[in-house]
């Protein structure tokens, strides 16, 4: 999952209204929450956004879902059990299952939706995430029609799933988004307008009551979600912001009960006096950035891309930029990940010093025909509008430009544009990407460099020896022979170098003293359903 920010303002009378609203006893039930970029859209099977994602984890409700430690739960399936030969799942739905307009949840539903992610004409960045459904691949690519994937309605409570092969992961990905069910009823009357305010049919444990641009998006509770008895909150608001140190403002103010993030600036100040509301914790997610190999000078320039991954000084924009406590990245598969060796996983440069690194990096500059007496290294960075990423870029120019007499132009972009572009492959030379994982593997961010990926392959980069290891690993069922065969696909990946891993993230925000229920978790995620807030 990709994420990133946009600015958001609040008019004078919503931002009177928080205030209010959170300052009375009457606002115990509607929690406010800074969102970071404005929404892509709240259609689950077309955004790919970090703040698209957690609205829709509130709106919507797929078989299966996580609970507030980030564990995988039943959702609008009650069970399931898979074939003796791994390669047909059964779900039954649960019997009060509901759309927020009263009418059943069925597996008619799941069909329809699932169809929907992987039919060419939804344009979905997520449809291969279905390929190891049975002609999921083949409906995406326009050779097979929808109605030929492997799924079926045997009866209203039945979903019935058949695989191309057995896989490892199927089940873990199932709380993501874009196997969310949507309305059929709803999208067949109001055309793509069925995600809009009044028209939005959701099965989660809220349902959309406004959507106001560069403003606010509010939920209500959904009197039709099948556990809405345990649902305390009434109402929760998602606000989108740019800007960090206004965002922490309206935090310390009483208008937000919990942020996106914070100012990197402010780190050592919050530590020190707001240490009881910040919460740091690990997090599965990898900042990095990535060439453009469908484009010259990247495309046919291995050593040019080393040398400038090899020139990247990680500790120092870890220690020094951010601050927070992230993890200088060598590799791209996140520590602590499930059945992962992350030190297996480490380039042999890696271990080297700081010094043996920019001397390589030197080297290889000059062996690649650019630096003194060659063609001058210049080239574009293109990030999305955020005070964070921008410290960030302005240190990694700086490095390139110090080690190896690069001149880098950086150009930050509106994030909905900025994810256009990037999907497209029409940035110019490089691009950043925050990649969280999807489900707590290693296939979720090796798994992107697969060459038939698509828009999510952000580089453009192709290796048939990568795609038969992952395609392996996939259907690989012993655990330690999986692991491995990930593990040689992701050193092939950082030796051919497409990408510059910077750093793993840490969640940081900050939650109000008032806030109940919220648990740090690997995955940054934090349902409202299991939120409350103390009297």
């Amino acid at each position: 999952m990709a994420f990133g920010t946009r600015i958001g303002r609040l008019v004078a009378g919503v931002a009177l209204g928080l205030v209010l609203t959170v300052g009375g006893a009457a606002a115990q039930g509607v929690l406010h929450r800074g969102n970071g970029a404005e929404p892509e859209t709240l259609d689950p099977h077309k955004s790919t956004g970090e703040s698209d994602g957690f609205i829709q984890l509130d709106l919507f409700e797929g078989l299966i879902t996580i609970d507030a430690a980030g564990r995988h739960i039943p959702g609008a399936a009650e069970s399931w059990s898979a074939s003796a030969d791994g390669l047909t799942y059964t779900f039954k739905l649960r019997e009060n299952g509901r759309w927020s307009d009263g009418t059943p949840v069925t597996a008619d539903d799941f069909v329809f939706s699932w169809r929907r992610l992987v039919d060419p004409r939804t344009g979905s960045r997520y449809a291969y995430y279905l390929w190891t459904v049975k002609n999921a691949e083949k409906v995406s690519r326009g050779q097979l029609p929808p109605d030929q994937m492997g799924v079926a309605a045997p009866d209203p409570r039945t979903f019935v799933v058949t695989l191309e092969r057995p896989t490892a992961i199927f089940l873990a990905g199932l709380q993501h988004r874009s196997t969310y069910p949507v309305s059929r009823a709803s999208l067949a009357r109001h055309g793509d307008d069925f995600v809009k305010p009044g028209n939005l049919v959701s099965n989660g444990a809220y349902r959309l009551a406004e959507s106001v641009p560069q403003g606010h998006v509010k939920l209500v509770k959904n009197p039709h979600f099948h556990d809405a008895g345990n649902v305390r909150l009434e109402a929760v608001y998602y606000y989108p912001t740019e800007n960090r140190d206004t965002e922490m403002k309206r935090f310390r103010s009483g208008e937000l009960h919990m942020t996106y993030d914070i100012p990197i600036n402010q780190i050592g100040w919050l530590k020190a006096n707001m240490a009881d509301e910040l919460k740091i914790a690990p997090f599965f997610s990898t900042y990095f950035y990535a060439m453009n190999m469908t484009r010259e000078p990247w495309a046919s320039n291995p050593k040019l891309r080393k040398a400038l991954s090899l020139a990247l000084d990680r500790e120092v924009i870890a220690t020094k930029v951010t601050q927070i406590g992230e993890l200088p990245a060598y590799s791209l598969v996140p520590p602590g990940t499930q059945g992962y060796d992350y030190k297996a996983a480490q380039p042999e440069w890696a271990g080297w010093t700081q010094a043996q690194r920019d001397a390589e990096a030197k080297r290889l500059v000059a062996e690649a025909g650019y630096g003194p007496g060659g063609k001058p290294l210049e080239f574009e960075l293109l990030y999305n509008t955020n005070e964070n990423y921008k410290k960030v870029a302005i240190a990694t120019a700086s490095m390139w430009q110090q080690k190896l007499g690069a001149k880098v132009t950086l150009t930050n972009m509106e994030w909905k544009v900025f994810l256009q572009t990037r999907g497209r492959k029409a940035y110019k030379d490089m691009i950043r990407v925050g990649w969280i994982g999807d489900y707590d593997d290693a296939n979720t961010f090796v798994g992107l460099f697969r060459s038939t990926l698509g828009e999510q392959n952000h580089s453009g980069f192709k290796d048939p020896a990568v795609d038969d290891l992952l395609l392996r690993a996939e259907t690989e069922r012993d655990p330690e022979a999986r692991r491995k065969l990930l593990t040689e696909a992701e050193l092939k990946v950082l030796d051919a170098a497409p990408i510059i891993p910077i750093y793993h993230y840490v969640s940081h925000s900050l939650v109000s003293k008032k806030v109940r229920g919220w648990q740090p978790n690997l995955v940054n995620q934090h349902p409202t359903r299991f939120l409350s807030l103390a009297e």
